[in-house]
C-alpha cells in the first residue's frame, strides 16, 4: 500500500486551456528517472488519486509534473484549479519499469511520446545518466498543434548538452507547419518519413520507446511487429519495443 506525504505546490504554469504543470516540493523517496508517482487530493471527504510521471531529474528538489485536464476527470480538474502555495498529496515512494534499466544497449534509442507522455524522457534525459550505450538518441514528440508544444524549449537546451547524439522531432496532426512533421506516428513510421526525416532508421539495431496515448502505442507496436520483425521487450526476454500507456 502507497504511503503519503504531504506536499505543496510552489509553481503552476498553464500553457493552454487544458494542458499545465506543476512544480511541488515534498518529501519524497528516491526516484529512478522514467518512474511516476501518485497525486492525490481530497475532495468531497475522499481520497482521489492518479499516477503521473515525474518530468524533474531526481536530483531536483522540485519535482515536475505535465498534466493535462480531463473535462470530466475525477482529480485533473481539480489539479486545474491549484495555486501556488496549496497542499498536495503525494506517494512516497515511486513506482514504474519505464526505466533505462529494462532497456538493451543498442545503436539508436528511439524515445516517441504523445502528448503529456513526454514527461519520463524529460526526466532521463536531465538525468543524463546511462545514455552513453547508445549511440543516438531520437526524441520524438507529437501533439495536436504546434502551441501544444510546451516542452520544445527544453528539448532544444537538452540537444545542446548531447554533442549531435540527440536528435529532436515534432509532429503536430492538425495543422501543417514549417518545423514539424504532419500526421501520426505510426503513419510516419509505415511510410518511412520519420526516419528519413530524422536521417536514421529503425531496425534491429534501435530501441523503441513509446509513450503516450494508448492508440498510439498499440498502432505503433502492430507496425514495428508486422513490417519491422521488432519484438516487445520482455524482462528475461530482451526486445526491441518498450511502452507505458497514458490511461
Amino acid at each position: 500500500m502507497a504511503q503519503w506525504v504531504k506536499g505543496k505546490v510552489i509553481d503552476v504554469e498553464h500553457w493552454t486551456d487544458t494542458l499545465f504543470r506543476i512544480k511541488i516540493k515534498a518529501p519524497i523517496a528516491a526516484f529512478i528517472p522514467g518512474q511516476y508517482a501518485k497525486l492525490a487530493l481530497l475532495i468531497d471527504g475522499k481520497r482521489v488519486t492518479r499516477a503521473y510521471s515525474y518530468v524533474n531529474a531526481p536530483s531536483d528538489n522540485h519535482l515536475e509534473f505535465y498534466l493535462v485536464k480531463i473535462p470530466k476527470g475525477q482529480l485533473s480538474p481539480h489539479l486545474h484549479q491549484l495555486s501556488v502555495g496549496a497542499e498536495i498529496i503525494i506517494s512516497e515512494e515511486a513506482r514504474g519499469f519505464f526505466v533505462l534499466s529494462e532497456i538493451p544497449s543498442c545503436d539508436t534509442l528511439w524515445m516517441l511520446a504523445t502528448g503529456t507522455g513526454i514527461g519520463p524522457y524529460l526526466s532521463i534525459l536531465q538525468a543524463g545518466e546511462d545514455l552513453a550505450r547508445f549511440k543516438q538518441v531520437v526524441l520524438v514528440h507529437a501533439a495536436r498543434l504546434s502551441c501544444d508544444l510546451n516542452y520544445l524549449p527544453l528539448m532544444q537546451q537538452l540537444k545542446k548538452c548531447f554533442n549531435g547524439r540527440l536528435h529532436i522531432q515534432t509532429v503536430v496532426s492538425r495543422e501543417k507547419t514549417a518545423t514539424s512533421l504532419h500526421g501520426r506516428i505510426p503513419a510516419l513510421i509505415e511510410n518511412h518519413l520519420l526516419e528519413k526525416t530524422v536521417g536514421l532508421d529503425i531496425n534491429h539495431q534501435s530501441h523503441v520507446m513509446l509513450c503516450g496515448n494508448p492508440q498510439m502505442v498499440r498502432d505503433t507496436q502492430k507496425i514495428l511487429q508486422d513490417t519491422r520483425q521488432m519484438q516487445k521487450n520482455l524482462r528475461g526476454q530482451p526486445g526491441h519495443i518498450s511502452s507505458e500507456q497514458y490511461w
